[in-house]
């Protein structure tokens, strides 16, 4: 059963990094670093680093300003394309370590999925918000995608099982989804 959480654990942290790479970087650094609440593999473990920790808090006040400005914000995302994903991939890796004991290049490799998936999606989305309202909603929108992103990062830390369930319920979606949509071809 901790491997499933491991995994559920994981899965969140990784799809909150295609959000914001660095609220879940530095969740998972801080509470590694200063509770048992997270064990980092050990070819991880400079994520609870002192200058590591400070470098991610200064990341992430950049990140927050620059993506609440219209044009700044899509730029951003272009350079996000690389680093949401790779902190996924690096989020993935490291919280599966120990329990699950996956192959590296594979957590990794899920990671990368995870986060550039929700990357695609939310890159995606922005120049439609920004059209559409003239730039007006770019920081209410960021700021949603911020607290899902630390809500999301949280719960799959401190209650792994509400990940699990979340997951779970995905799942059970996608298949109704696919049933419904077979249906109607057929």
């Amino acid at each position: 059963m901790n491997a499933i959480l491991s995994l559920a654990t994981a899965f969140g942290l990784s799809t909150s990094a295609g959000l914001n790479a660095y609220i879940p970087l530095l969740i998972v650094a801080l509470l590694a670093r200063y509770t048992d609440l997270v064990q980092l593999s050990p070819e991880w473990a400079a994520l609870a680093n002192g200058w590591v920790i400070a470098l991610m808090a200064v990341l992430l006040a950049v990140e927050v300003v620059a993506d609440k400005v219209p044009a700044v914000d899509s730029l951003n995302d272009i350079l996000q394309t690389v680093v949401r994903p790779a902190a996924g991939a690096i989020l993935f890796a490291a919280t599966t370590g120990h329990a699950v004991h996956l192959h590296p290049v594979l957590a990794m490799a899920l990671g990368v999925i995870l986060a550039g998936s929700v990357h695609a999606v939310k890159a995606g989305g922005r120049p439609l918000v920004t059209a559409a309202t003239g730039g007006t909603a770019n920081a209410l929108v960021s700021t949603m995608e911020d607290a899902i992103a630390t809500t999301v990062s949280l719960v799959a830390v401190l209650f792994p099982y509400l990940m699990l369930l979340w997951l779970l319920f995905l799942l059970w979606l996608l298949v109704w989804w696919r049933k419904r949509r077979a249906r109607r071809r057929g």
